[in-house]
């Protein structure tokens, strides 16, 4: 593994770090394609009974590189924005990956945890949350929708009303209502995250392995995830391509109020 994601085993325990501070963690594709190696190797090894994902530096992940735009073509081809599909498969795939680990994983969150980032916590089975984190999905002022899995699995955790409120304000989720909702299965000071990732892992190791993984599944299958990230890549697709979303990505680049056109 190169340096965007570092990875340790620690006895049952296999962490993932996210490892580019000096960029906020902001998640590029070589950064997923990383990630992605790293639940191989989580499947390889053998005895591990849960993952940790955490993250170096002020916070847990910005959310997309928008840098990284700048480099679709050469991944996904020249016509990229008009056939958007490929390129939001490729990124599902790494997400469904997280939430498919044979084994459960345990996202530890702190400082900030925004789009793309979320996402990525949204596919583990357990977040906790450090107080004062800021966390949520800002797509739609950006002119898209959350399309790695944010949209469908955020619906799965606090039902549709909630997640049309948070989803299409695009605002940070308060974390007393987040632990409410289900989002958060805790929120503590920040040091006293680690160790309650720690522990809930111990804990998990005390159970059977096979029927933990087989619970995991069975409680995952009870939602069409499928047919959900079908949905999202399909509006994606058309978003992609409008006006409001180059005009939000420059206003995010400036920081500066978009004016949208509805188009």
């Amino acid at each position: 593994m190169s340096s965007l994601i570092l990875t340790q085993r620690r006895d049952h325990l296999f962490e993932i770090i996210l490892n580019r501070p000096e960029k906020r963690n902001a998640i590029s594709w070589p950064m997923m394609t990383e990630l992605d190696a790293a639940f191989i190797e989580v499947e390889k090894a053998s005895g591990v009974r849960a993952v940790l994902i955490r993250a170096e530096g002020s916070g847990f992940s910005a959310g997309i590189d928008l840098t990284a735009f700048m480099d679709m073509s050469d991944r996904f081809g020249e016509g990229w924005r008009d056939n958007l599909f490929p390129l939001t498969a490729a990124y599902q795939a790494v997400l469904n990956k997280v939430e498919r680990c044979s084994v459960p994983v345990i996202a530890l969150l702190h400082g900030y945890c925004l789009g793309l980032g979320f996402e990525l916590a949204l596919a583990c089975d357990f977040r906790i949350i450090a107080e004062g984190t800021k966390i949520g999905l800002p797509e739609s002022r950006l002119g898209l929708i959350p399309d790695v899995g944010g949209t469908t699995r955020l619906t799965r955790l606090v039902g549709p009303a909630r997640a049309k409120e948070l989803v299409m304000t695009g605002r940070h989720i308060d974390l007393a209502c987040a632990e409410q909702w289900g989002i958060a299965n805790y929120v503590l000071p920040a040091d006293e995250v680690l160790g309650r990732g720690e522990a809930l892992a111990a804990e998990i190791a005390q159970a059977a392995p096979l029927a933990v993984s087989y619970a995991k599944r069975v409680i995952d299958g009870i939602s069409d995830i499928d047919r959900g990230l079908q949905l999202e890549s399909w509006a994606q697709a058309q978003l992609m391509r409008t006006q409001d979303f180059e005009i939000g990505v420059q206003a995010m680049l400036t920081k500066q109020q978009a004016e949208w056109k509805g188009k």
